[in-house]
C-alpha cells in the first residue's frame, strides 16, 4: 500500500511538471537508420523530454504516443498547405485523421502550420494564414480550438534587421505575410514559433561573432547589453513583433541546436556546450533582456543524426543521439 501510495504520488509530480518543463526535442525523421518509433517515445521519456516536435503527421509516431506523457508538437507539412486552405473539407479531414483520430490518448500541444516558409521565394506562403484559419476552424468544430493552438515556424531569414536587438524588424517583403499572421496568433492567443540557430548566425559572420558569444561562454554584456547570441537573436524577433501588432505574443523556440561534425566548429566538444549551456538558460527563468523573468520553452534540434538530410554536411549531424545503437553523445540533463 505504501508503494503504491508513493508511485501516485511520484506519477501526480511527474505529470504537473510535464507543462512547467521548458526543454523539449525535434524528432527529425530524414535517416534510414532510425530506432523503431515505439523505443524513441521510450526515450523520450526515460531522459525526461515530455514534449516532442514532429515535422509531419506520421502515422506510426502518433499510434506511439497514445498514453504517454508526451505533450506533441504537430507539424503540416509545407506541400499539403496549398490544398488545406483552398479546400476546408481538406483541413476537416485533416483534423480527423491526424487530431481526432488520437484524442483523447495523445495530448498535441500545437499545429505547426509551414516551417521556414519565405514569402520572398516561396508561393505557399499566400495560403499559410487561409490554411490556419481552416484548421482552427475544424479543431472548433470539436471544441479544441482552446486546448491545441495553431501557428507557424518562420527562422531567421525573415527579418530585415536584427541587431541591435531592439532595432529587430521584419523585411519589408515579409511584413505583409507576417503581419496577417501575427494578427492571427493575437486573436488566439497563441505563440509564433521561432528556429533560433546561432551556430548559423555564426558561421555566416565569424569576423564579427565572437564563438564564446554563441555558446553561452562569453562573460559579461556585450556593448548592447547581451551575453550571448540566442538571447540578442530571439529579442530581435520580439522586437520585430511589437512592430506589426505582436506584443503580446509569446514565442517558443522550435528549433535550436549545433552540429557535432562536418564543419570547422561543427565539433562533439562545442556541441556538448551549446546543448548544456542553452538547457540551463532556458531552465534558469532569467527569460532574455527584453522579456526577463521567464522560462524559455525550447526544442533542441535534434533527437538523432539525421543521415539523409539534404545540404550542407553538418544537417547530419545535430543530433543529441547516434541512432544506431541510441547512445548519447553528450551527458546532459534536459529537465530537472
Amino acid at each position: 500500500m505504501i508503494f503504491l501510495l508513493l508511485l501516485l504520488v511520484l506519477i501526480g509530480l511527474e505529470t504537473t511538471g510535464t507543462e512547467a518543463q521548458s526543454i523539449g526535442a525535434c524528432y527529425g525523421q530524414v535517416a534510414n537508420n532510425l530506432p523503431p518509433v515505439a523505443f524513441v517515445i521510450n526515450m523520450f521519456e526515460q531522459n525526461i523530454i515530455h514534449k516532442m516536435r514532429i515535422y509531419n503527421p506520421d502515422q506510426a509516431t502518433l499510434e506511439a504516443s497514445r498514453g504517454s506523457l508526451l505533450s506533441l508538437v504537430i507539424g503540416v507539412p509545407n506541400e499539403d498547405i496549398q490544398s488545406i486552405a483552398n479546400d476546408i473539407s481538406s483541413a476537416n479531414n485533416w483534423v480527423q485523421n491526424n487530431i481526432l483520430k488520437y484524442t483523447p490518448g495523445v495530448n498535441f500541444r500545437y499545429i505547426v502550420v509551414g516551417n521556414e516558409i519565405n514569402p520572398s521565394n516561396d508561393p505557399t506562403s499566400q495560403f499559410v494564414l487561409r490554411a490556419m484559419q481552416n484548421i482552427y476552424s475544424a479543431l472548433a468544430s470539436a471544441n479544441l480550438q482552446n486546448q491545441i493552438k495553431i501557428s507557424t515556424a518562420i527562422n531567421m531569414g525573415l527579418l530585415g534587421s536584427s541587431y541591435p536587438p531592439s532595432a529587430g524588424a521584419f523585411s519589408a517583403s515579409a511584413i505583409p505575410y507576417i503581419t496577417s499572421i501575427v494578427g492571427f496568433l493575437v486573436n488566439t492567443e497563441a505563440p509564433l514559433l521561432a528556429n533560433v540557430h546561432p551556430y548559423f548566425a555564426y558561421i555566416g559572420d565569424p569576423q564579427n561573432i565572437p564563438l564564446d558569444f554563441a555558446l553561452f561562454k562569453q562573460q559579461g554584456n556585450n556593448a548592447v547589453g547581451y551575453q550571448n547570441l540566442f538571447d540578442a537573436q530571439l529579442d530581435s524577433v520580439y522586437a520585430a513583433l511589437e512592430k506589426v501588432g505582436g506584443s503580446s505574443v509569446k514565442i517558443v523556440v522550435s528549433e535550436s541546436g549545433w552540429p557535432s561534425a562536418g564543419g570547422d566548429v561543427a565539433t562533439i566538444e562545442n556541441a556538448r556546450t551549446y546543448y548544456s549551456n542553452l538547457i540551463n538558460h532556458a531552465n534558469s527563468g532569467n527569460g532574455t533582456p527584453l522579456r526577463p523573468g521567464q522560462a524559455i520553452e525550447t526544442y533542441l534540434f535534434a533527437m538523432f543524426d539525421e543521415n539523409q538530410k539534404p545540404g550542407a554536411a553538418t544537417e547530419q549531424h545535430f543530433g543529441l543521439f547516434n541512432p544506431v545503437g541510441t547512445s548519447p553523445k553528450y551527458i546532459l540533463s534536459f529537465n530537472k
